[in-house]
């Protein structure tokens, strides 16, 4: 099926000069370009895209762009309501789920389950190096799925570093942190919460939590079966040999205490309760009744104020650790992002992505996904997804088939495209800060060249995968 994406109309309902249109699309590269360099320029994500979203919102009304007569004429309940015109541009479901979610693992983090976890599985591998790496491997993987992948990477990775230290290993140590690093990303392909881009494509395709876990499961699995193979083949990461050698490694792992990270039994099994009965909930949303048409927002905000009724003397100090500057990008984001589309801008790049979505249902997606992590793998993954998905959204064919492979290749591209480079995604970028912190030496062009096998193989297993499942 051959995919014609239609110029977006003006919301003001007159055409737009194509000369705004490109002044438009040149503070939207330039957006992109400052996010990109955000080390550079020593600026928070929140305060570049704050800067752009005001001169997008400035220009944009000069211009008479924007749709101030529908917002001031918005009636709720049969009650005018009065919005800010930037506002309703906000999708405040994927703030909610975002803010409610991060809350919710923080406060159960406290409870000392994922650590017990960790450390489980320590004992479990009985020291032995490549046992080791593949249960690290395997956490690294669920807990991307589960938490995010920057917690992922400081929970694993910080093991990683006392373990093989304690094992006298540590000259195996980089390998272990590239791996889990890179598999991060793969785990954040798992669950439609497991990263911002799957919460933002997910949703706009309207991609339900268990359809999306079923399609990606598979992948997943074979991705971390692959990335563990080569990582044990490229860093010489074997077993031990002789009985003596495991031996020993056993006695010092068996020195590590799991319940150490525990301040009070009750509140872990709680923990542990509410983990499970958080996931089944976001799981069921769509066929739970009331629950449904609040959404996955109000799910993540209500178990997020269940956790905080065990410190509610204290709450204000998980407010404080509350990733703000994240929060504020987001909405900025999608601010810029409305605009975008009123000045035509989404439709002007959907006419350039017209040769890749006119190939069919093979080459098409196939080229999208590669196009996807090319581009994740020098800027920021969540405009990229935040913009693709806008534009496929436009895409009549598009917007009312949540199992079309373009979705899929969005989602799969702007995941899998942070593991090219250190800067592709927060949790390589977080591997790369903890290999410096342990003295290791690895630069940018060192992390290419190491992570560019993996990636490649990675994203033709994506390509294949895509094919097959189409």
């Amino acid at each position: 099926m051959s995919i014609s994406p239609p110029i977006l109309a003006s919301a003001s309902g007159h055409a737009v000069d194509p000369g705004v249109t490109y002044l438009f699309l040149a503070l939207l590269v330039g957006m992109i370009l400052c996010l990109a360099l955000e080390e550079k320029i020593h600026a928070k994500k929140s305060v570049i895209v704050g800067v752009f979203s005001i001169l997008a919102l400035f220009i944009g009304t000069w211009f008479h762009l924007l749709p101030f007569a529908d917002v001031g004429s918005l009636v709720i309940g049969g009650h005018p309501v009065s919005l800010p015109i930037y506002v309703p541009g906000v999708d405040w479901e994927v703030i909610a789920i975002i803010l409610g979610s991060s809350l919710f693992v923080d406060i159960t983090s406290k409870s000392g389950l994922f650590t017990w976890v960790a450390v489980k599985l320590t004992k479990l591998s009985g020291g032995d190096p490549l046992r080791l790496l593949v249960l690290y491997g395997v956490m690294t993987v669920i807990f991307s799925a589960v938490l995010n992948n920057v917690t992922a990477m400081i929970i694993v990775g910080s093991l990683s570093g006392v373990s093989l230290k304690k094992l006298n290993r540590s000259e195996k140590l980089l390998g272990f942190l590239l791996i889990e690093g890179l598999l991060t990303n793969v785990g954040g392909l798992l669950t439609l919460i497991s990263s911002v881009p799957n919460i933002i494509v997910g949703k706009t395709a309207g991609i339900e939590f268990v359809d999306f876990f079923m399609k990606a499961a598979p992948y997943v699995i074979v991705s971390t079966i692959v990335t563990l193979w080569m990582g044990a083949k490229l860093f010489k990461i074997s077993s031990l040999k002789s009985d003596e050698e495991r031996a020993s490694a056993k006695a010092l792992v068996a020195g590590f205490d799991e319940n150490e990270g525990i301040e009070s039994p009750g509140f872990f099994r709680f923990g542990a309760l509410m983990t499970f009965v958080f996931i089944g909930t976001v799981a069921m949303t769509s066929q739970l009744p009331v629950i449904n048409e609040l959404g996955l927002g109000f799910v993540a905000l209500a178990f997020a104020g269940l956790m905080l009724i065990r410190y509610k003397s204290v709450a204000d100090r998980f407010y404080k650790t509350i990733d703000w500057d994240l929060l504020f990008f987001f909405v900025c984001l999608f601010a810029v992002i409305n605009v975008m589309e009123h000045a035509q801008v989404l439709g002007l790049i959907g006419e350039w992505l017209k040769p890749i979505l006119g190939l069919g249902d093979s080459a098409g997606p196939a080229s999208l996904l590669v196009a996807s992590a090319v581009a994740s793998s020098v800027t920021d993954n969540i405009p990229l997804a935040a913009m693709l998905a806008k534009i496929l959204a436009g895409i009549p064919e598009l917007a009312a088939n949540p199992d079309s492979p373009y979705w899929w290749a969005v989602i799969f591209g702007a995941n899998l495209g942070g593991n090219i480079t250190p800067i592709g995604s927060a949790s390589t970028l977080v591997a790369v800060t903890i290999i410096h912190k342990y003295e290791l030496k690895l630069s940018f062009a060192g992390f290419v060249k190491i992570a560019l096998p993996y990636a490649v193989i990675q994203l033709v297993l994506a390509v294949a995968y895509l094919l097959l499942t189409s």
